[in-house]
């Protein structure tokens, strides 16, 4: 049988934990979605706030803390939250795409340095990084070796080497200045570590995000296609093609399940940059194409999305010491009571941890929405 557009959504949904709220410990869950956008400090916390029952921040806390989720640069040259055990292998996949995207950039170029003096600073760079570092002591470090070049030697860097985010505090873990430390990954990876990094992460992705195609892979990784179609040969018989609604072949994992097609998929009220409107090809699987101009801005800010029957409907705010959501298309009631009893638990997790999360993106409101409907709600 043939999957509709709607089966692939809910598929994507239930493998998020969007369609119910797993009982599950927040490492597991991680892993069970694959990776969290972590581009900004909160989006990891809403984005499982959404995602496991009875979510309580301080477990994110702690698993921060203590490594078992590690925050770096990964997929699609972004911050991104992952479980420790998949962080060495993803970023094996990814490591000649984030030296590539730094080290070739015309940044990086113009320093008249190669890639091998920054790739020479790798081991004294890991012992510096022993305990956490911010941004401007490594930048002091390096600038005997580097002088006047050590900003953008090291905005290299931190790219592509073995480095994490370290916590730093605050209500979301990790502040707007960042911290650093060594991760326990090795500077380099063979040739085939980093094959089997790519079919680890390809199979991450179809457990999290699938059925799908070769194109949304590279979209969510932004890895080749030579890369991604060897992965997808090497791994043979533990992948199935799916029939699908478009052109693209679809794959999946054997014995994996797609809802049907009138499953229900309850009211959402996603975080910035979610994984799930950046997992697939334009325009996504959650996206009506009309809305994308107002959620997906040119600079690439992709705003908090209200969710209404597996779709994006809208995009919320915090406001006035609550949330404020405002609705592109007419709602109905039910729509409405849902998001409004959403919105009042969110609301409640705000107040103790960020009453005005994402503010500084309030600007994107400034230039107005074409509103059908505006609620504002208090915890």
């Amino acid at each position: 049988m043939t999957l509709t557009a709607r089966q692939l959504a809910l598929a994507t949904l239930d493998r998020q934990l969007l369609l119910a709220r797993g009982q599950i410990e927040v490492a597991e869950a991680v892993r069970r979605v694959g990776a969290l956008q972590a581009q900004s400090p909160a989006s990891p916390y809403l984005a499982l706030w959404n995602r496991v029952k009875d979510f309580a921040p301080k477990d994110l806390d702690a698993a921060f803390a203590d490594r078992r989720i590690v925050k770096a640069t990964l997929m699609r040259i972004t911050l991104h939250a992952v479980h420790a055990d998949d962080y060495e292998p993803f970023r094996a996949a990814m490591l000649s795409s984030l030296r590539a995207a730094r080290l070739y950039d015309r940044r990086f170029t113009a320093t008249g340095l190669s890639p091998a003096d920054a790739d020479a600073l790798l081991p004294a760079l890991a012992a510096f990084l022993e305990r956490p570092r911010t941004g401007a002591e490594v930048e002091a470090e390096i600038t005997g070796r580097f002088g006047a070049h050590a900003h953008r030697v090291w905005w290299a860097l931190r790219t592509y080497a073995p480095v994490h985010h370290a916590p730093a505090g605050g209500p979301w873990s990790f502040a707007q200045r960042n911290s650093y430390r060594a991760s326990w990954a090795a500077p380099a990876a063979t040739p085939e570590e980093a094959a089997a990094g790519v079919r680890r992460l390809l199979l991450a992705h179809l457990r999290a995000f699938g059925p799908a195609s070769a194109q949304d892979f590279a979209r969510f990784t932004l890895l080749t296609r030579a890369a991604t179609a060897r992965a997808l040969d090497e791994l043979g018989d533990r992948l199935v093609r799916v029939p699908g609604p478009g052109r693209a072949v679809l794959f999946d994992l054997p014995g994996a399940t797609v809802p049907a097609d009138d499953t229900p998929a309850p009211p959402r009220l996603l975080p910035m940059w979610d994984s799930t409107l950046l997992a697939h090809a334009v325009p996504g699987r959650l996206m009506p194409p009309e809305y994308r101009p107002l959620v997906v801005r040119r600079n690439g800010d992709v705003l908090p999305c209200l969710l209404v029957d597996g779709q994006v409907a809208g995009v919320w705010r915090a406001s006035g010491g609550g949330v404020e959501m405002t609705a592109f298309r007419e709602l109905g009631r039910a729509a409405w009571q849902g998001l409004t009893e959403e919105a009042e638990r969110l609301s409640a997790l705000l107040a103790d941890r960020d009453p005005a999360v994402y503010g500084r993106y309030g600007h994107w409101w400034d230039k107005g929405f074409p509103a059908a409907g505006t609620r504002s709600v208090k915890g």
